[in-house]
């Protein structure tokens, strides 16, 4: 019986060896294929980065097109513009491709370049302007703040380029809206005209109206006066 403990046991050691030589084996062998992968990734970049050539910037970078010449563009800062032409110019070593915008109202050509068309953007839809009108309609929304940060928040809505936040300032300092805002400031004046001008403009645009008619649609929509003028040419 002892003899027989002795073997097994015997055998129980030599089965744990051969388990634990067979799993360092497994492990050498992983760590090798690791060290090999390191390896070639190394030899991989290092090709690559030999390769790697530093050009000169010959063309000036560009978003895609899709402007063409004649058609309305909004320039947030300036309102409604056409583009009159699509030119070319070298700075240095650089060519600039650029559109050419009239913005008629100021009589103002605008020189953008290509990379930077995304400040302009296309006229609105007839469904975006008559949702601007529908907005002239509203109740005006005026905050409780001191007039020169409110100033500021409309003028900032000008020059967002937005329709629907133009719209608002149209509506928010529409004379007859209410009996407060019937004496109305300078200051308040001028960003009336302002955002109406621009609303007035695109609308007349897209919606392929005289300036007369365009300007019936919108004091009919803030229930103005025709007898009193909103501009002075």
């Amino acid at each position: 019986m002892a003899k027989k403990k002795i073997k097994a046991s015997k055998k129980i050691k030599a089965s744990k060896k051969i388990k634990i030589l067979k799993k360092n084996k497994k492990k050498n062998i992983s760590e090798s294929d690791n060290k090999s992968n390191v390896q070639d990734k190394s030899k991989f970049y290092k090709a690559n980065e030999q390769k790697i050539e530093i050009k000169k910037i010959k063309k000036q970078p560009s978003e895609k097109k899709i402007f063409n010449v004649k058609d309305y563009v909004v320039y947030p800062k300036h309102g409604i513009g056409r583009i009159q032409s699509v030119e070319k110019a070298k700075i240095g070593n650089i060519e600039i491709t650029f559109y050419k915008v009239l913005i008629e109202k100021e009589k103002l050509v605008l020189s953008i370049p290509l990379n930077q068309q995304s400040y302009l953007r296309p006229i609105s839809s007839t469904h975006q302007i008559n949702k601007a009108i529908s907005i002239l309609k509203t109740k005006p929304k005026i905050k409780r703040t001191m007039w020169s940060r409110r100033a500021q928040e409309y003028e900032q809505k000008i020059n967002s380029g937005k329709i629907y936040e133009l719209a608002e300032v149209v509506r928010d300092l529409n004379k007859n809206t209410t009996d407060m805002m019937a004496d109305q400031s300078y200051s308040e004046r001028q960003l009336f005209e302002k955002a109406y001008e621009r609303l007035l403009g695109e609308a007349e645009v897209t919606l392929n109206l005289s300036k007369d008619n365009t300007q019936k649609k919108l004091d009919k929509a803030l229930g103005r006066n025709r007898e009193e003028p909103i501009m002075q040419e």
